[in-house]
């Protein structure tokens, strides 16, 4: 070990970086003109911090919603300020930290993101287990809010009918493969083409999958789940909640994961859905609104659980990589317009 590794240091970083700033909040439908590229003096790390060389962001839906306010059990994002997300990244600089069990090279997770350098506190930067899942861009995927919504508002069981929408994006590219491997019979997604529909039934698993704009979604999903679901993984709202409703059996669970009809409509800030709450009554349908957030405790041994699932082919990761700060922008307008297949991924 070097002696400026011992002492907490690696390589002198650049006098300056990129940070992604929101300069105005879109109330229509989203644009790179809504963001500024800005070269900012990299950060120093105080006592207790870390300064981490961001190499992979996620780009994730929720980001519009946050930049409209919308009452989340999370910040929303500021204006002339750069966005946060799930970013990994690799420590060069920790003074002050020895003992806590992270240093220098290290690879972490944080949530300062749209940003080639951080400054975060140590204590809120997460370890990578390598160990549990090999491959770092793997941490970014949205496998564990999927596995959540299967496993603890779904209650996915042997056997049953289950329906994810938006079954394509980042969140329902792994659902619906969580779903089958806790026992899911048959596995139908909602997606926009058939482009998408073909990639989900011939690489996901998925036995069938509705598509948005070829007829009413009821009408399809009753043609294609004749005996009606058991499970709703919900990634959507809208028109796709209420024909869920309209052909869940008995007892149906709904695991209520996102609200796209509503998140990237408009200004994002609601999502109504018109529900006959006297059906929930007479066929006691559960609807779980469920947040990674709620389960923390649980992230290291679903990690694992999840790890061992790719090490042996039952689970993969779908995502698109793009290279360089500049395109996060463009990636996430891409993303809430439907263009992309599973997780988008930005590398630094």
């Amino acid at each position: 070990m070097s002696a400026d590794a011992a002492a907490g240091i690696s390589a002198a970083p650049p006098s300056s970086h990129r940070e992604v700033h929101l300069t105005t909040r879109p109330t229509s439908a989203l644009s790179e003109d809504h963001f500024t590229v800005l070269e900012v003096p990299v950060p120093a790390p105080g006592p207790g911090q870390l300064l981490v060389r961001n190499r992979y962001m996620a780009i994730v839906a929720v980001m519009r919603t946050l930049m409209s306010g919308a009452d989340l059990p999370m910040p929303a994002y500021e204006l002339k300020q750069p966005l946060w997300g799930p970013v990994i990244g690799e420590v060069i600089a920790a003074p002050d930290v020895s003992g806590g069990g992270i240093g220098v090279g290290d690879l972490v997770e944080h949530y300062a993101s749209w940003r080639e350098y951080a400054v975060v506190d140590a204590d809120s930067a997460k370890l990578l287990d390598l160990q549990a899942l090999p491959d770092p861009v793997a941490h970014l995927s949205q496998a564990l809010t999927a596995w959540a919504g299967v496993t603890c508002a779904g209650e996915v069981r042997q056997g049953d009918t289950v329906f994810v929408s938006g079954a394509a994006g980042g969140v329902g590219s792994m659902a619906g493969q969580i779903a089958r491997l806790h026992g899911a019979g048959r596995v139908i997604g909602s997606t926009s083409s058939q482009r998408k529909a073909d990639y989900l039934i011939g690489e996901l698993g998925y036995d069938a999958a509705v598509i948005r704009g070829a007829g009413p979604i009821e009408d399809q999903l009753r043609e294609l789940a004749p005996d009606g679901l058991d499970v709703v993984f919900d990634n959507v709202g809208g028109e796709q909640l209420q024909a869920a409703l309209a052909v869940a059996n008995r007892k149906a669970r709904f695991a209520i994961v996102g609200a796209l009809s509503g998140q990237l409509d408009g200004d994002g800030t609601k999502a109504f859905v018109e529900i006959d709450t006297l059906q929930l009554l007479a066929r006691s349908i559960e609807l779980r609104g469920i947040t990674l957030l709620d389960h923390i405790a649980k992230v290291p041994e679903w990690t694992r659980q999840i790890g061992r699932a790719m090490a042996e082919g039952k689970l993969t990761f779908p995502h698109v990589r793009f290279t360089g700060l500049e395109r996060a922008p463009g990636a996430l307008v891409e993303l809430i317009e439907g263009q992309h297949i599973g997780a988008v991924i930005v590398e630094l």
